[in-house]
């Protein structure tokens, strides 16, 4: 993340405090917040975009001031998730329910999708990516490959168009983050369970599933590329590749997958989804998992789609389910904005670091390692990781850093709720080190 000139950092500190009269009214009277006071900084909250920077510290300062509100029991928890899913239903996007072509924004008539599938009473979404490249590509080609597939299978499916037309659409110009936000909006809109996510895409398309899928695999089931792959690293212009890109193979420990790929494409030659899965092995041999990572390679199909269509590489997926609390995770993030990841969360992600993190339940503890020095990281808790009666241990590279009885909070609770998925919503959290620095 860029650094913030002196002046946005003496505006915002200004802002801050002349902006938030509920959590002023608070410390001046040294009172617990009313029930109003704490209603206003969640609307507030929920309100605020926090991929933006300004959005986002005011978040954190809202969340920080509704850590002092207590959620002790069950009951409390439950009534706040129940205000937290009403307030998100208000307050953001949903979909039209009916097939055929639209428009995010529609008065700029940007952000065209298509909406095909099964769109009655779906089990799960696909989200498919066109191909193209520079000046090309089209939802419809998408549609058309995918939506009779989805449909057989009962998946309502989403066919967004990139909101720029270049080699990598999916990841450029705020693509990625409209993505992200239809997937919410589809959940919302066809109370979709979000362990039921799929992403899909040829040609370009499979770069785009390869990589947003890696960057968001704590959202997703499942990935099927076809003729796609993740951008290649070379040793030299013209050399040999080394590697693909970062942010990708370290976070597809725990999410299944098939890629596509005939030896024979002309366009996206095999070499480069081959140099994937080899760093896949070289990644299942330091951290293991990776078990349900599946490279189906054949000849004769050129840069087409599989013998069977896309229902044969659908039928691959369609019954994997994600995980949302795997014990185990490895994270490298990419993007300054994708805080949360499963049960960690990292308010200033440093690109490219690798994070490996690990829950035992039975002695209640936390083992997290990493090179890089992590800073204001969080780990996020319930009683799906630990036994919330008892301290909890957080060990960072071997060291304990903290040993604390997790609380829950109304801070931690909306901070993990913010959105329609529900299996990533925690009461309590904990820095990984005892003072955050």
């Amino acid at each position: 993340m860029p650094c913030r000139p002196l002046s946005l950092l003496l505006l915002l500190s200004s802002w801050l405090c002349c902006a938030t009269p509920a959590i002023a009214a608070a410390q001046e009277t040294s009172k617990p917040m009313t029930k109003r006071q704490q209603t206003k900084l969640v609307e507030e909250f929920m309100a605020l975009n926090l991929r933006e920077e300004v959005g986002f510290e005011r978040a954190m300062a809202i969340v920080d001031a509704l850590e002092s509100v207590p959620l002790p029991r069950a009951s409390d928890i439950k009534k706040w998730r129940k205000n937290l899913a009403k307030l998100d239903a208000k307050m953001h996007r949903e979909l039209d329910k009916k097939p055929g072509t639209y428009h995010y924004w529609e008065k700029e008539r940007r952000g065209k999708f298509i909406i095909g599938g099964d769109t009655k009473k779906p089990r799960g979404l696909l989200l498919g990516m066109h191909g193209g490249g520079v000046g090309s590509g089209d939802a419809s080609s998408s549609a058309g490959a995918y939506s009779n597939a989805a449909k057989e299978l009962d998946l309502i499916a989403i066919f967004p168009e990139v909101l720029e037309k270049t080699e990598h659409g999916w990841t450029d110009s705020g693509t990625e983050e409209w993505v992200m936000d239809l997937v919410d909006a589809a959940i919302r809109t066809w109370e979709i369970d979000p362990n039921l996510v799929y992403f899909s895409g040829h040609s370009m398309g499979g770069y785009g599933s390869w990589t947003l899928g890696a960057h968001h695999a704590d959202r997703v089931a499942a990935l099927a590329p076809s003729a796609g792959a993740p951008t290649p690293v070379y040793d030299k212009p013209g050399g040999v590749i080394v590697e693909v890109d970062s942010g990708v193979v370290p976070n597809l420990r725990n999410i299944a997958m098939v890629v596509f790929q005939s030896i024979d494409d002309p366009r996206v030659p095999p070499d480069v989804n081959q140099a994937a899965v080899q760093e896949v092995e070289r990644a299942k041999l330091k951290w293991g998992g990776y078990d349900k990572f599946t490279y189906w390679e054949v000849n004769g199909r050129g840069h087409g789609y599989p013998e069977g269509g896309m229902l044969a590489l659908l039928e691959r997926i369609v019954d994997f389910e994600r995980d949302p609390l795997p014990q185990k995770i490895v994270w490298q993030p990419r993007l300054d904005w994708k805080h949360q990841y499963h049960w960690l969360y990292w308010q200033r992600p440093i690109e490219n670091a690798i994070v490996v993190s690990e829950y035992h339940r039975d002695s209640n503890t936390i083992e997290i390692s990493s090179e890089q020095e992590l800073k204001h990281m969080w780990v996020l808790l319930d009683d799906r990781l630990v036994d919330m009666k008892n301290e909890v241990t957080i060990k960072v590279n071997g060291e304990i850093t903290n040993q604390a009885l997790p609380q829950g909070s109304l801070g931690a609770l909306l901070l993990t709720t913010s959105g329609p998925d529900t299996a990533l919503s925690f009461p309590a959290r904990l820095p990984i080190r005892g003072t955050l620095e």
